[in-house]
């Protein structure tokens, strides 16, 4: 079942996820693309484009192609991004029948939940990367750096107010996900609701990320992200042959 973020909460998304929150790892990643990929990168696709906060900052140095699974995600994208192609698709199963020099997955492939599933998104990665180009593929965490975590939103747009409670955790340690569950208090005007949703996501330890990456035809190295004050974590930097 989809998640409500993604359907009935659209409305709401901006407030949960800023588009200028995205800025600096779309630096980060335009840099590593310009670095590994020649010739020099032009195109883009981006598989899981949510929102198109990414591409609101990449679009600035690539003509990008924007693929998601939730139709009102791709419409509040096309409001932000009508210069960019959008696509309804599934990244496991999307075929485009063309390359790119550049592919990305940011967060979005934490909803594989499966090495079947992670697979499927890596191959539709790898055939629509052009050889001599590159993916970058941005898990939130692995199996080694996942920690129970516990955060407050708070934001304001005119008469609307949101305030949410995100709840990271695992409930079985002893299988390959974790859960999101959200917490919303939603007021409009004098309008006030309470909406629980959560997310189930897939957790995998770096290797089982680096075999499954190889096993799709990448070479798989660390890609230095920034998260924040001065923080870094380890991605995942997939150059094609």
């Amino acid at each position: 079942m989809q998640p409500l973020l993604y359907g009935e909460l659209v409305p709401w998304y901006h407030l949960v996820d800023p588009p200028e929150d995205h800025e600096e790892e779309a630096v980060c990643f335009t840099a590593a693309f310009e670095r590994v990929v020649t010739p020099p990168p032009r195109t883009l696709l981006e598989l899981g484009s949510g929102a198109g906060n990414n591409a609101l900052h990449l679009k600035r140095r690539f003509t990008c192609t924007l693929a998601d699974l939730s139709p009102d995600m791709l419409a509040l994208s096309r409001q932000q991004n009508p210069d960019c192609e959008h696509v309804q698709a599934d990244m496991r199963t999307l075929r485009l029948n063309r390359t790119f020099d550049a592919v990305l997955i940011h967060d979005a492939i934490c909803y594989m939940r499966t090495e079947e599933d992670l697979l499927a998104a890596a191959t539709t990665a790898f055939v629509h990367t052009r050889p001599g180009g590159a993916a970058i593929i941005a898990p939130d965490c692995t199996r080694e750096t996942f920690r129970d975590a516990t955060e407050v939103l708070s934001e304001d747009d005119g008469d609307r107010s949101l305030r949410c409670l995100m709840w990271t955790w695992d409930p079985h340690p002893e299988d390959s996900t974790y859960v999101v569950d959200f917490g919303f208090l939603l007021r409009q005007g004098a309008e006030l609701k309470a909406v629980h949703d959560q997310h189930v996501e897939g957790l995998f330890p770096r290797e089982t990320w680096n075999r499954v990456l190889t096993q799709a035809g990448f070479r798989v190295e660390p890609l230095k992200r920034p998260i924040g004050d001065g923080l870094f974590d380890d991605i995942f930097l997939c150059r094609r042959p």
